[in-house]
């Protein structure tokens, strides 16, 4: 899929959401960096470090909404969405442009939301990544060469991938995530099904 994007360097900002100059985030990036000192091994050790070590809130039947990048560090568990606020806002504090994209999914071919993800700027191009956190059947890794996300799009039961990289996180999805009592009423008022 042909990603777009602007220029690399609008995918550096900060906002409350994707607050990489947080002092948690500027050390972890800091430690990551030394320990991998070119870009792509750096940006697959942060890859590594959000998908394997920040739990999936659902998967670890954990209550708590996390919203922005530091929450999610701190508290560590998130949904896709705070999980790729994190590898954003860690990508972001080392100077690699990093973007945030979605896909519209299905669990039961009728009910839609959406899955955040990130776009990486390295090698001259956008590569998607998806920190979501594996688990039986979901399988993501961070590649250059080919996608290997956690959800594959089927397009026969009306999902799809959304090409747009964005300098920021959806609208929708802050609100219904900041609007959330716990993780049980996030799911049960539904996940943004829109950008």
């Amino acid at each position: 899929m042909q990603l777009i994007a602007g220029d690399p360097a609008d995918y550096l900002g900060e906002d409350e959401i994707v607050d990489h100059s947080h002092p948690a985030i500027r050390d972890l990036a800091r430690e990551l960096r030394g320990a991998y000192p070119d870009d792509v091994g750096f940006g697959r050790a942060a890859f590594e470090h959000v998908r394997d070590e920040v739990s999936h809130s659902w998967d670890a039947e954990d209550p708590r909404i996390t919203v922005s990048a530091s929450e999610a560090l701190e508290q560590g568990t998130g949904l896709c969405y705070p999980k790729a606020h994190l590898l954003a806002a860690l990508l972001r504090a080392d100077g690699i442009p990093t973007g945030l994209c979605y896909q519209l999914l299905t669990d039961d071919e009728s009910t839609f939301m959406l899955h955040g993800l990130v776009a990486i700027h390295l090698e001259g191009s956008w590569h998607r990544q998806d920190p979501r956190g594996n688990k039986p059947g979901v399988d993501a890794q961070f590649r250059l060469d080919t996608e290997q996300l956690a959800w594959p799009v089927r397009v026969e039961l009306g999902e799809q991938d959304y090409p747009e990289v964005f300098p920021e996180a959806n609208p929708r999805v802050i609100d219904a995530l900041r609007n959330a009592a716990d993780l049980t009423d996030l799911y049960l008022r539904g996940l943004p099904a829109e950008l």
